[in-house]
């Protein structure tokens, strides 16, 4: 949690202080089509809202979806999804994220998002912790 806590930090105070209203709901637009795309099945919708590095790490939709089954169990399956606090800075967004799992088990999730050449948003990654567990 410590780690999760000093990066969210970090990110918050390279930011600004107001994160600009249209970025941070277009970054939460982003993340909830992904996730009702977890929710669907749907591999290749939710690959479309990650970042060219994801892409190059999981070069087919069906092993990245098989990653977050797997690796990310609370953002594929749970209970409910909340967002928190939000910061923005040259194009990236850091976004928090409160999860209750499908076990009732609450987890916290910070989602990195970058703007593309192309001016839209796209997920470059996600670090999800148990709630109260320090790493």
């Amino acid at each position: 949690m410590r780690r999760f806590a000093l990066l969210f930090a970090f990110l918050i105070a390279c930011a600004s202080p107001a994160a600009a209203a249209d970025d941070v709901a277009a970054a939460q637009s982003v993340i909830r089509s992904q996730v009702e795309a977890f929710a669907r099945d749907d591999a290749a919708a939710a690959y479309s809202y990650a970042a060219p590095g994801i892409h190059e790490r999981f070069p087919e939709a069906e092993i990245f979806l098989g990653i977050v089954r797997n690796s990310y169990a609370p953002v594929y399956l749970h209970k409910s999804f909340e967002f928190g606090e939000a910061r923005s800075a040259d194009g990236k967004i850091a976004q928090q994220v409160h999860i209750v799992d499908s076990d009732g088990v609450p987890w916290e999730a910070l989602y990195t998002l970058e703007q593309q050449d192309d001016g839209s948003l796209k997920i470059s990654g996600c670090m999800l912790i148990k709630s109260g567990q320090g790493v």
